[in-house]
């Protein structure tokens, strides 16, 4: 899991958020590179787990983050609200799937 995510559980959320925040509009990012970014390498799980866990009404950009596929990873009806959110960025999805070459982004 990189680091020590398991003990430095609250830092490791914060770290991910903040990278979360900072994900511009009309940009994606996926669930290791998110993990990543925030310091811990490999933990993608960590980063999908510390989503799971944002609030509902959570401002941050949720919605931005998707697999490595460049795939939705949500069950429905979540799919269709980031699908909905997306496509609202000028993000297409072709054949359920974000291209990964024109909309990652890395800073």
């Amino acid at each position: 899991m990189g680091k020590n995510a398991q003990t430095d559980g609250n830092d490791a959320i914060s770290r991910i958020c903040r990278v979360l925040a900072s994900v511009p509009r009309g940009r994606v990012i996926t669930y290791g590179d998110l993990a990543e970014m925030a310091g811990y390498p490999r933990a993608a799980r960590l980063a999908g787990q510390t989503l799971r866990k944002l609030p509902r009404d959570t401002r941050l950009p949720w919605h931005r983050v998707i697999n490595a596929q460049g795939r939705i990873s949500l069950p429905e009806p979540g799919a269709q609200r980031q699908r909905e959110r997306l496509e609202r960025e000028g993000i297409t999805l072709l054949k359920g799937r974000v291209e990964l070459a024109k909309y990652r982004w890395q800073p």
